[in-house]
């Protein structure tokens, strides 16, 4: 499922407006690195946002973008995706949703359809071990198309 045009200039016109009332400015490069988010379904990670903005703005470094990455996660703008030991990658949908992630490859996916609310209401059993402030819940596995291309059954 692709996003399109006119999805991904929403998404970018929120971009601004969450900018400004977090007290940030919307710079060139903060713009461009939320856009490669904004107009993926991919879950990227930093090198990869990297070298697809530095197309547009050659001058831009490894560094900015990790640390413009950082900054949006700490102000809950983007999400990090992704276990302990791999790549991390981003996620510009900051509503809770679930993830597969494929063994294989490696692609990411949202998982469509599924209440993530109730995850979030168990704090009696949560108190022993500490205050959660989000929920991630990813499910891990072999993806469709990698099921097809190694001709498992029940592909």
């Amino acid at each position: 499922m692709a996003i399109s045009g006119e999805d991904i200039e929403r998404r970018m016109s929120s971009f601004a407006a969450l900018c400004r009332r977090q007290g940030l400015k919307a710079t060139h490069q903060r713009m461009e690195i939320h856009r490669e988010l904004a107009a993926t379904l991919e879950h990227p990670d930093a090198e990869t946002i990297y070298r697809r903005v530095r197309r547009r703005i050659p001058a831009i470094s490894l560094d900015t973008v990790y640390r413009t990455l950082r900054l949006l996660e700490e102000k809950r703008m983007i999400t990090r995706v992704g276990g302990v030991g791999e790549r991390t990658r981003f996620d510009s949908n900051t509503e809770r949703h679930p993830h597969f992630v494929c063994t294989e490859c490696g692609t990411v996916s949202d998982v469509e359809g599924i209440e993530m609310g109730a995850l979030a209401d168990f704090p009696d059993a949560l108190s022993s071990v500490g205050e959660a402030d989000s929920v991630y819940l990813e499910w891990r596995g072999v993806c469709v198309r990698c099921r097809q291309d190694s001709g498992v059954a029940g592909a």
